[in-house]
């Protein structure tokens, strides 16, 4: 299969981030190498349902998760249904007989209030790096940010005087988030000791590493990790925690479910009501615990 008008699609029009574009490339090689392999199925020839359900098939059979393949499949139902929309593939859909395994729901994991309220009470440090990390997480934890949003703020993106935040997530959509006192109070002081070390531009990003570069997936995740074991010992500590954190702790405290929507920048309701069914299940416990007839 031939998908770089596909990729370019993907960059160009619908703007996708590089780590969505870096997963459809993984994946859209991985079934060309097995068409290769085992059909005999060159760049220039497509795949039949068949061809596609045997490669399904095998995934399963090397134990790949349920959630893993069914990316996979939407991966292959969104290139194809490019391809037919521009007219490059004859058709019909060779995804539209194949069918998704069960996934089993799992709720996501947050770490508690009163863990996070430590972490939170801690003296904030005078060292750049440290200071440095210490924003990184409560601006993961005080505005419900993804990983990526976090590491593309810039400097400009900060509006101290209206204390709002601009961040753009998934397909380049913008929102403009609260900030809190703290927050503030805690920007302000690690801008001044950014600004002790040299000075700065407005489209600069906002965290960099001690190389002056912007940081990197990796190294967000070690901050947060750090951050988070000296307060829980829960065994999932990444970025995406303390945004369900966020999320299940605006909704315990009462906060509308539509504002946490946007605030989380969810494209539909579906994707934040699942902080719901976390707080149910607190309830269920709580309950069980506590009822005489529990």
């Amino acid at each position: 299969m031939d998908y770089r008008n596909f990729l370019r699609y993907l960059r160009f029009e619908k703007r996708v981030s590089p780590h969505t574009i870096a997963a459809y490339v993984l994946d859209l090689d991985q079934v060309n190498d097995y068409l290769k392999s085992d059909w005999e199925i060159g760049n220039g020839e497509f795949p039949t349902t068949l061809h596609l359900r045997s490669w399904l098939i095998s995934l399963m059979e090397k134990g790949l998760q349920p959630r893993s393949i069914n990316r996979k499949i939407s991966t292959l139902k969104t290139y194809f249904k490019f391809m037919i929309r521009e007219g490059l593939h004859p058709g019909p859909d060779p995804c539209r007989a194949l069918q998704r395994p069960k996934t089993p729901r799992n709720l996501p994991r947050s770490v508690s209030r009163g863990a996070m309220e430590l972490l939170l009470e801690e003296g904030l440090p005078e060292k750049l790096e440290e200071l440095r990390n210490r924003c990184v997480v409560e601006l993961l934890y005080g505005c419900g940010l993804r990983r990526a949003e976090l590491i593309q703020l810039k400097w400009q993106d900060w509006d101290r005087s209206n204390a709002q935040l601009k961040v753009i997530g998934k397909r380049s959509k913008v929102r403009i988030l609260p900030l809190t006192r703290e927050l503030i109070d805690l920007l302000t002081h690690y801008r001044d000791v950014f600004g002790q070390n040299g000075s700065f531009a407005t489209d600069q990003s906002l965290f960099c590493t001690s190389k002056g570069e912007p940081l990197y997936p990796k190294l967000v995740g070690d901050i947060v990790r750090r951050a988070l074991s000296r307060v829980s010992t829960q065994e999932q500590r990444s970025p995406h925690v303390l945004r369900h954190s966020f999320a299940t702790h605006m909704l315990d405290n009462g906060a509308d479910l539509n504002a946490v929507k946007t605030l989380l920048g969810h494209a539909n309701l579906a994707a934040t009501q699942v902080y719901t069914h976390q707080s149910i299940e607190k309830l269920k416990e709580i309950h069980r615990k506590t009822h005489p007839k529990g």
